[in-house]
């Protein structure tokens, strides 16, 4: 008999009391009428006491079938209910993105499922197979993942949720990716095992452990295992390794190249192994970039193999995916609504053949070049893999050293000049004690740097014509179709009629813009002018001093009145500049003239060489 004296809270504490000795109990009439006018009147209250009899042994399946109100023949519950209550003990929380997670419970510690993802539907199945005995059918199950995701959007709290490396404020975290979700904490103390990390990290498919790190280590153990040409590129590559060991961006992309046998695939299959191995290491490129982005929001690493060429489409892809992009696609089954995707990854790819063509993507990465391997000294793959899972738990210990010295050395790290990855010098640099000494970094990077301009270069023709041009020029001013029609005429037919060459000066335009960054690291500047009075735009090239590889010797202002042809057109005359330099019939300004006029005052010009300018292979100008 129930006291009505008694408060709601105090007829629940006396219920699930006397449940915990006897589960029978809860069935009395009494105690089936008070949950049943409980259920309708105090929903939140009767879920909270619904778990606790639940906890104390009742079986609060039947005891739903009880309380309904066609009584103990009835239908009972709907599934969806059932599925819905049993995410009462889950803490469900959204993502900047608005996608909607649970921290699910079980066997002793916490696992974060997307509440859209197969795992938290498993989860929800077996709870209902715990209960019921049976399976719930999937227009239940849609329906109380629809309720249980407006709670998590609603009503849940905004957290940061990562894949494989995480963090909070200057403490890193790695998933160890191992059944009891543990995590190496680094910061600059050093590092640890922790059993909750505070971060949320979730998992798909392929993700495979990591070995427990192991102290006492050595960063120059993981040399015997890459096949690398030399000292500078094995810095580089550990340098993109602590990198990859960051949980923000941006990234270097590390391209291999190397002719056939020299342990590509392996080597990239051993970077991507040390932090974020998966069940397919190493995949070939996506045909669009929708998969691309798609593989970035389930791994962490993106290890690419045996590439033959680089898309443009996909190499501004890769852009932004080393210093942070985003994607957007409609999603399923709506018609306004985005699926986004916005991740910052760190890339690794091989190939025979230099695939970095495009400078914007080259100026973002490393290139290391393998030697290939003599037959007498060649190794069985599983002799490989063996050396290295035996060696990777005191290799990764010594990452994570080498990560909480990085962390400890970075507020105080400094660089004379900051290249275009700026974040990743200081940070390489910050780390680099660790492994070399002080300064190492910065040389083998600023080395590697130049070899990928050259290379670069080496594969623009539209590089190569204008590096021709400013060989006998100390400057060029003109209009894009004027350049074109003078870089068209210092070709061979077979560079004009090529694919490659531009027919047109908006092309030539873009080309240009491409190039101007690793124009300028060999000694040729190109400014653009501003479009006034209808007048077409003009351009400046000039060879810049030796002592200088940044100046700009035209502004904007010096080039909107500069002469043109002596017929006033918009040039078509090319013919070879008149003695005085100016006014005859080109834009061609000779190496003997160190001034200019425009608009009645003097333009600064660049101090001409004393020689022709050296070229390396077609016409790369080095200095």
């Amino acid at each position: 008999m129930r006291d009505m004296n008694l408060t709601i809270d105090e007829q629940s504490a006396a219920l699930i009391e006397r449940a915990t000795v006897d589960p029978g109990t809860t069935f009395e009439t009494a105690n089936v009428e008070f949950l049943a006018d409980l259920r309708i009147k105090h929903r939140p209250a009767f879920e909270s006491t619904r778990a606790k009899l639940k906890a104390v042994g009742c079986r609060v399946t039947q005891l739903d079938k009880a309380i309904s109100p066609s009584g103990e023949g009835g239908r009972g519950p709907a599934q969806s209910e059932i599925l819905i209550g049993f995410a009462v003990d889950c803490e469900l929380f959204r993502s900047k993105d608005m996608r909607s997670f649970a921290d699910v419970a079980v066997s002793g510690h916490r696992e974060t499922m997307p509440v859209r993802s197969k795992a938290f539907r498993n989860f929800l199945a077996r709870r209902f197979y715990e209960e019921d005995g049976g399976a719930p059918n999937s227009e239940a199950m849609q329906a109380a993942l629809g309720v249980i995701e407006a709670r998590a959007l609603y009503e849940g709290v905004e957290r940061e949720v990562f894949v494989r490396v995480g963090g909070i404020g200057r403490t890193i975290y790695i998933d160890l990716g191992t059944d009891d979700w543990r995590a190496v904490e680094i910061d600059d103390e050093g590092w640890r095992i922790v059993e909750t990390p505070p971060v949320r990290f979730r998992r798909s498919a392929g993700m495979r452990a990591l070995p427990l790190p192991k102290r006492g280590g050595r960063i120059a153990d993981l040399g015997q295992l890459l096949n690398v040409r030399s000292d500078a590129d094995f810095t580089l590559a550990v340098s993109w390794l602590l990198a990859a060991m960051r949980p923000t961006g941006p990234y270097p992309l590390l391209a291999l190249s190397g002719e056939q046998g020299a342990a590509k695939s392996t080597f990239t299959a051993i970077l991507r192994k040390l932090i974020d191995p998966n069940t397919a290491p190493l995949r070939a490129l996506p045909r669009e970039d929708r998969d691309l982005f798609i593989a970035a929001n389930n791994s962490f690493v993106l290890a690419y193999d045996n590439i033959s060429g680089l898309p443009a489409w996909i190499s501004d892809t890769l852009c932004g995916l080393a210093t942070s992009g985003g994607f957007a696609v409609r999603a399923l089954y709506t018609d306004g609504d985005e699926m986004l995707f916005d991740a910052c990854r760190p890339i690794v790819c091989n190939g025979i053949e230099d695939a970095l063509t495009r400078a914007d993507l080259a100026d973002r990465a490393i290139t290391v070049s393998l030697l290939a391997i003599p037959e007498d000294k060649r190794r069985p793959e599983s002799e490989v893999w063996s050396a290295f899972d035996a060696a990777h738990p005191a290799i990764f210990g010594a990452l994570a050293d080498a990560v909480s010295i990085g962390l400890r050395n970075l507020p105080g790290t400094k660089l004379d000049r900051l290249p275009r990855m700026a974040d990743f010098a200081l940070w390489a640099t910050a780390c680099e004690t660790a492994h070399v000494e002080p300064g190492a970094f910065m040389r083998a990077y600023d080395a590697n740097r130049t070899a990928t301009i050259e290379s670069v270069l080496e594969a623009d023709a539209v590089a190569n014509a204008v590096c021709k041009l400013m060989q006998v020029h100390a400057r060029w001013i003109g209009t894009t179709s004027e350049l074109l029609s003078a870089l068209s005429s210092s070709v061979s037919d077979d560079e004009r009629k090529a694919r490659t060459w531009p027919t047109t000066p908006n092309v030539l335009s873009g080309r240009l813009k491409r190039a101007a960054t690793f124009l300028r690291r060999t000694g040729v500047n190109i400014v653009f002018g501003a479009r006034s009075d209808g007048k077409p735009r003009q351009l400046s090239i000039a060879r810049l001093s030796s002592s200088s590889s940044t100046d700009v010797p035209v502004s904007d202002a010096d080039l909107s009145g500069c002469p043109r042809n002596s017929n006033g057109s918009d040039g078509e005359d090319t013919r070879a500049p008149g003695p005085e330099g100016r006014g005859k019939s080109s834009a061609l300004i000779g190496t003997e003239q160190k001034t200019n006029e425009c608009n009645g005052r003097p333009v600064p010009m660049p101090v001409p060489m004393p020689v022709p300018m050296p070229v390396r292979g077609s016409a790369l100008i080095t200095h």
